[in-house]
């Protein structure tokens, strides 16, 4: 995925520094995607990239593991996030399917994604994150860091973001039950 907008390509580290390092990005492209005079049909397809990324290589990689060893993050917690980025991946469909950057739709759209982000990475680094840095062990994060990293920056650069790659995730989010119809 060749993209102008740097996305980053996180290599090592603390993955849970790793994964908050993702949130502030989130956090600045929706800030460029609520600005006009930004090219927002580049910042929406970089932002659909890092989200999908993100979300996936975390439930792949990293819930499970913060679950086993982090008594105060639940099965709960953790199907919850799942839940969360389920409903962020529909509005980024949502997102991506309308054909103009400069309508009211888009607009709406858009505030309906940035409301859902918001509240997924507040709650997220609340009751996951927080938790797992206080339980897990320093060893363990820096030993994952790379592992969510390699797939995270996998799934940008094979354009995980495409329409209909987000169409495919939110039909099979559907399927599973996690998303109503």
């Amino acid at each position: 995925m060749d993209t102008a907008i740097n996305l980053g390509r996180p290599t090592q580290g603390d993955v849970i520094d790793l994964i908050l390092e993702d949130h502030r990005l989130f956090e600045r492209l929706l800030r460029q995607l609520r600005d006009s005079t930004q090219d927002r049909d580049a910042v929406r397809q970089a932002f659909a990239h890092v989200l999908i990324a993100h979300g996936e290589a975390e439930e792949e990689l990293v819930y499970p593991v913060l679950r086993k060893a982090a008594a105060d993050v639940t099965e709960h917690d953790v199907e919850h996030g799942h839940e969360e980025h389920a409903e962020g991946n529909e509005a980024l469909l949502a997102l991506l399917e309308l054909k103009g950057t400069d309508t009211k739709a888009f607009d709406d759209a858009l505030e309906e994604l940035s409301n859902l982000i918001a509240h997924h990475i507040a709650e997220e680094e609340i009751s996951i994150l927080s938790p797992a840095r206080e339980e897990v062990s320093e060893r363990v994060r820096a030993d994952l860091g790379p592992k969510w990293a390699a797939r995270r920056n996998e799934l940008v650069d094979e354009g995980c973001g495409s329409v209909d790659n987000v169409r495919r995730i939110v039909e099979a989010a559907k399927e599973e039950g996690v998303l109503d119809d």
